[in-house]
């Protein structure tokens, strides 16, 4: 079978710049991401809020300051939020967590990955008792 050459011909050309390529939405996670959800399995709710003014007080009096729960990185730490979100509430998320984990850069394929990945590990860990 031949193939015909239309490189030549300026009717077919295509010029340069003038194809726009989508972009793919990325659905999975870096290992590290996958890291920061899995961690997330062990903190509270409570970790979400900035501590009251009375907590931090008695943390400065008695000198029990823990280090901040919340991550340096913006984006992984819209993760982590959304990450102990779903493992303690599922998809019952409030629509403004979702909001900040979509602005820092992820998609909601990949919010969709999260919860179900986490919904099979909490299946899992029930089942094991």
């Amino acid at each position: 079978m031949a193939y015909v050459d239309f490189t030549g011909d300026p009717m077919l050309a295509v010029q340069a710049g003038s194809v726009e390529t989508a972009a793919v939405p990325r659905t999975g996670l870096s290992a590290l991401e996958w890291s920061v959800v899995a961690l997330a399995q062990h903190d509270r709710l409570s970790s979400l809020r900035e501590p009251g003014r009375v907590s931090v007080a008695l943390g400065r009096v008695f000198g029990t300051r823990r280090g901040s729960p919340h991550l340096a990185d913006p984006q992984l730490e819209a993760l982590r939020r959304m990450a102990v979100l779903s493992w303690h509430r599922g998809f019952a998320v409030p629509v403004h967590e979702l909001k900040t984990f979509l602005r820092a850069g992820f998609s909601t394929d990949q919010y969709e990955t999260i919860v179900a990945s986490i919904g099979t590990a909490r299946s899992r860990n029930h089942a094991r008792g």
